[in-house]
This record gives structure tokens, sequence and C-alpha cells, in this order.
């Protein structure tokens, strides 16, 4: 089938090239012609595992083209899909400018019948203001259908997540649309669900909400453990093997970011005020998530007060691992409070520098390895936990002026870290050779 994409963000890229991957004839579109051109050699403008190498493949077979032109893009498209970003306003609400402006792109040069699939995050009632946009400024007398079908993709995953997905929700009032729609993605193999246009939409913000709801609770928890002596990831494992419950999206942790949980737990608290409700469970999600962020500075506080002029090496900087993304991270709340205490950062992350480097504080130094990072360093935070991280010689941390290591993800296990010369403070955890109360540097 022909199929257009229009966006090649992380979520219009991922979409396209894995159509293509199971034999779709696939041209993204985006507005940004030093991107396409980039594209067209294969250049991912986005890290993600697996992703350059199967957009090679597709542009070789001849079933992956990209383009500035819209026209061009829609020429023969039997199926357009939507993946433009809907960033948040100030307020949480989603700013749907770039939808509204497919949507009109696609009135002015869709030259045959077609089915519109909505993959961008939207409020509840878009795609019908999608649908009546498009009605309303068609230029050539077609027949376009709107489908909802939210995405699920997880970075650093996305690739696998599209071929190992949990489910396909296709939301549509109409069922040849929808049958459609369900074609395009049968060779994925994955369980697909069908409803109306509005619980597709709303599947998405429930789904992500929850998601983030579940981290944050677990989060509480592991504040609790610490004061009360017990272990939050024994905790954690033991409330998992309750199928009710289940082991995902419990690890403790300095909390979530990202592009999708922080945005849409938000536009998920607009849209219930909208319709005048107060999601005050939501709204505590949040308010934990952002408290989360400065646990690691709580903790180094309290045991070097006065950070001015201290050197403190930063594991880390992407939100997760396997992604480049800075959206939301962690890092951006400590480097900028790390810097604004007068401290030295140092900081290490595998894939995401390059962004950083375009974000954060300019007084932040960037390190080569970890064991560069770590030397000579009053104070060690992790705030991701690469591979790379977890793996690392822990006699690295031996090479600090006091080896203080304060672990945001809960990357080493407690007895390994008891066989170390290493002060380790994690999430939820026991401390481990804590040297009581006194102020360690002055």
């Amino acid at each position: 089938m022909n199929i257009s994409v229009v966006g090649t963000g992380y979520v219009g890229l991922v979409t396209g090239v894995s159509l293509s991957d199971i034999g779709h004839t696939v041209t993204c579109i985006d507005i940004d012609n030093e991107k396409i051109l980039k594209m067209q050699q294969g250049i991912s403008p986005i890290y993600e595992p697996g992703l350059s190498d199967m957009m090679t493949k597709n542009i070789n077979e001849e079933r992956l083209y990209f383009t500035s032109n819209h026209q061009e893009g829609f020429e023969s498209a039997e199926v357009i899909y939507i993946a433009v970003g809907t960033p948040a306003r100030e307020d949480g609400s989603a700013n749907l400018s770039f939808v509204e402006q497919v949507a009109k792109d696609i009135a002015s040069h869709a030259i045959r019948d077609a089915v519109v699939v909505t993959k961008s995050t939207v409020p509840v009632g878009t795609n019908d203001k999608i649908q009546s946009i498009i009605d309303k400024n068609l230029v050539h007398q077609v027949n376009i259908e709107v489908v909802s079908n939210p995405e699920f993709l997880k970075e650093g995953s996305a690739i696998y997540d599209s071929f190992n997905g949990d489910r396909i929700v296709i939301g549509t009032n109409s069922e040849e649309a929808a049958n459609t729609i369900e074609e395009v993605n049968k060779p994925f193999g994955v369980p697909v669900f069908k409803t109306d246009i509005k619980s597709a939409e709303m599947i998405k913000y429930a789904s992500n909400a929850f998601l983030a709801t579940k981290i944050s609770f677990i989060n509480e928890i592991s504040n609790i453990c610490e004061r009360l002596g017990a272990n939050v990831e024994d905790v954690a494992n033991g409330m998992g093997m309750d199928k009710r419950i289940g082991d995902k999206f419990l690890n403790a942790g300095i909390g979530y970011g990202g592009s999708c949980f922080p945005k849409d737990t938000k536009a998920l608290i607009q849209i219930a005020g909208n319709v005048e409700y107060d999601f005050e469970l939501l709204k505590g999600v949040v308010k934990v998530n952002q408290k989360q962020q400065g646990l690691l500075l709580q903790k180094l506080n309290e045991r070097i007060p006065d950070l001015n002029g201290k050197r403190i090496a930063v594991l880390g900087l992407a939100f997760k691992p396997n992604t480049d993304d800075m959206r939301e991270a962690a890092s951006l709340v400590v480097t900028e409070e790390l810097v604004h205490a007068g401290a030295e950062v140092v900081a290490y992350d595998p894939i995401a520098m390059d962004n950083a480097r375009r974000i954060l504080n300019d007084n932040v130094q960037y390190a080569n390895c970890v064991d560069e990072a770590v030397k000579n360093s009053d104070a060690t935070l992790i705030l991701t936990e690469w591979d790379e991280v977890k793996n690392v010689d822990l006699n690295v941390f031996e090479s600090m002026n006091y080896p203080l290591l304060i672990d945001g993800r809960n990357c080493f296990e407690l007895e390994l870290m008891k066989e170390k010369n290493v002060e380790y403070h994690s999430v939820g955890r026991p401390l481990v050779h804590y040297k009581g109360r006194q102020v360690l540097l002055k």
C-alpha cells in the first residue's frame, strides 16, 4: 500500500520506517530540507537502536522515500499518517497548530480517496476537528476518512515495540477505514483493538497517566522505605508478583521524563479541567515527580552542604538509556542546581552529550568516559542507568577525592557495594558504608 507520513520526529520516523519494513511503500514528509537530505542518505536525525540500519535497508530496496514537497508526498497516498509534534503550552494544554496545518495541507493536495491516521498524541475531540478542517478545505472531490491510531512506542526500544506491541488501537466511526488500517498493520502480527474515535484518543492519555502514576507511587514508597530501613526493590518485587499489579514501571528512582509522560499527564489534567473535573490524583503524580527529581541533590547537600568549588561528576544526561532525548530529563534540573550552587560539574553520557551541550548551562564540562568524569571528583551522581554505567569497574569510584556515590537509578547490588570502599546512597534502599552525619567537605 502507498503510505505517506507527515513529520519525521521520533514517532513519525519510526512509524514510517517500520511500515516500509513490512512491505509498504512509504514517503516521509518534513518541512526541514536539510533534515530530508540527510535522511535520504540513510542518516537518522535521532538515536534509536536499529533505526538507521532499517532506514538504509528500505531505502536501498526502494520502499522508503523522503521529501519536503507535500504535493509529491500525497500524490499516490492511500493512507496518510499525521505524526507532527503537539508541544505543551504553559497551561499544560496541547498546541495543535502543527496538526491543524497538516490537515489543511492534506485538503489542498490530496487527489485521491485516502484514510488519514493521527499518530500524534492529541486531546479528545481533535480527530473530529481534523475531519472538519479537511472537509471544509478540500480542493479536489475526494473522500477522506480520519482514524485515531495512537502510538505506544518506548524510546530506546521503539523498533522492537513496533513489531512486538501489546495492541494496536484503531478508533474511527468508519468501519471501512478501520478495516483498511487493520490491513495496513496486519504484517506486524500485533492484536488490534477497535473502538470509537474519542475512546481511542483517551486510551493514549489514560495509559501514559497510569504508568506515570505507578512510577510516582513506587517513588513515594521508596521514600518511606528509606525512613523505615526497608528495601524498596524487595517491596516492588513482592508487589509485582501480584498479577493484578504487575512488575513493570515499579523501579524506584528520580522520576520520569521524556517527551510523553510529563506532557501527557499535564494535558490530561487540562482535559479534565475543560469538562470541570478536578483530577486530584494526577496532580499528585505530577507533584511527586517534580519533587523526586531533586532527591539526589537533597542527599548530596546532607553530605556536602557547601558545594561551592566542589567537583561533582554526573553520569547520564538523557532521560533514559538507549536514547539521546533530553526532554524533561532529570539532568536538566540537577545540573542547573549544581552550577547555581557553585559546583564544578563534569558530565558523561554515551549518546546524549551533543544534545546536552545545546541545552545545559555553559559551565558544565564534558568527559570522554566514566573514569574521566569520576576521577578526583568530590561526589558522583548517577542519573541514567546506561549499561556502560551499570557495568563499570566499581574500583573507579575509589579514584574520587572521597568515594561518595549517590545513585538515582539503583544500578548496583547492595551486597556488591559492601565489598567496596565506597559510601553508597541509592533510592529506597539501606545506606552502605555511611560514615555518619558529619560534613565530608568544607
